[in-house]
Order: C-alpha cells, then sequence, then structure tokens
C-alpha cells in the first residue's frame, strides 16, 4: 500500500495502443454529426470539456495556462471534434498527431446523456477512420480507474492492446476550483 496524501486522487492508468487498422465494428444507426472544429475558441472548448470529462475527474486542459491551451488548439496537428445530436453538442474527440506517424487519441467522451445508447462506438468508428486516414503507423490512448467502468474494456473491444501501467497521484480538481466538488461522487472527495 501507498499513502496518497490528502486533497489528491490516485488512479491506476493504463496506456492502450493499436498498430494496424481494425475492422469496423457493427454501430446502430444514429442520427449523430461529428463536426470538425479548426482552431477552437478555448472557452467553447472548455466547456465542452468539463459537460464530457467533469464526472470522470479530467483535469488535464483545465490546469493548463490559458496560452499554453490555445497554442495546442490551434496547432494544425490538433484535430477537434464535437459530436452532435441535433443542435446539441454531446461528446468530445480530441485526435493529436503532433507525434510523426502516431496518433494519440487525446480525449474521447459523452455527456452523461449519450452513454449506454451506442454513441460510443459510432464515435470510435470516426476516430479509427480518421487516426488511420493519416497514414500512421500507431494510434494510441490512456485510460485510468477514474473513468467510466466500462472505458478499458471499451478500448479493448475496439481494437486496442494495452501495453504499460502506471500509477497517477495528481490533486483533486474538485478542492482547486477546478471542478464542482459534486460532481465524481464515486470518487472520495478527502480534503
Amino acid at each position: 500500500m501507498h499513502g496518497v496524501p490528502a486533497g489528491h486522487t490516485a488512479s491506476v492508468v493504463t496506456h492502450l495502443e493499436m498498430k494496424t487498422k481494425p475492422n469496423q465494428r457493427g454501430e446502430a444507426d444514429l442520427a449523430l454529426e461529428l463536426i470538425h472544429v479548426p482552431e477552437p475558441d478555448p472557452d467553447w472548448y472548455l466547456n465542452l470539456f468539463r459537460q464530457v470529462g467533469a464526472p470522470w475527474l479530467w483535469f488535464g486542459r483545465l490546469v493548463l495556462q490559458p496560452s499554453d491551451l490555445k497554442d495546442i488548439l490551434s496547432d494544425p496537428k490538433v484535430h477537434v471534434y464535437a459530436l452532435r445530436d441535433g443542435a446539441e453538442e454531446v461528446g468530445l474527440l480530441e485526435l493529436d498527431f503532433r507525434q510523426d506517424g502516431e496518433c494519440e487519441l487525446a480525449y474521447f467522451g459523452l455527456t452523461a446523456g449519450m452513454v449506454g445508447t451506442g454513441a460510443g462506438r459510432w464515435l470510435m468508428n470516426r476516430a479509427i477512420q480518421l487516426a488511420w486516414a493519416e497514414n500512421i503507423k500507431r494510434f494510441h490512448v490512456h485510460t485510468c480507474t477514474l473513468d467510466h467502468p466500462a472505458a478499458l474494456g471499451f478500448y479493448h473491444r475496439s481494437g486496442f492492446t494495452p501495453y504499460k501501467r502506471e500509477v497517477e497521484i495528481a490533486p483533486d480538481p474538485r478542492l482547486s476550483g477546478l471542478l464542482p466538488r459534486d460532481v465524481a461522487p464515486h470518487v472520495p472527495l478527502i480534503g
């Protein structure tokens, strides 16, 4: 056992990769639309990032300086997409091609109301198509034990293979005010 300092979270991070494009998995016929958002406005991006990621304590983009976030979002090798159901934005997809020959599935998620509807598989099919269309040799992602309990299995079924595990200890974003204190009730808040 290893102690976790008060005010912090701890999670096991699993890194996964695919080195060849898998066959597309079957999907539901959903009336969804994937919208590419070149050079997204940081405020718009952070709003969607929070809607999708707050239940899972996503904080990676919230701790960046505004200028650093703007630099990432304006990089032509970072592709941001919004998933829409009618006029409502219900998902976020961010593909990072800044490493030559590779694509990182940097952020992938749905708003709470879309989980379990088949939208995840629909979005992943498009993410895989978009990533491999760029002539990469490797597509990779990481997830952690703070994420949706089905995330790791979902990535595995989508064609990713685990290759490394780490433990991450980080300040709890609810205590610093980056996220509301009432999100992620499945993760104890220890101040």
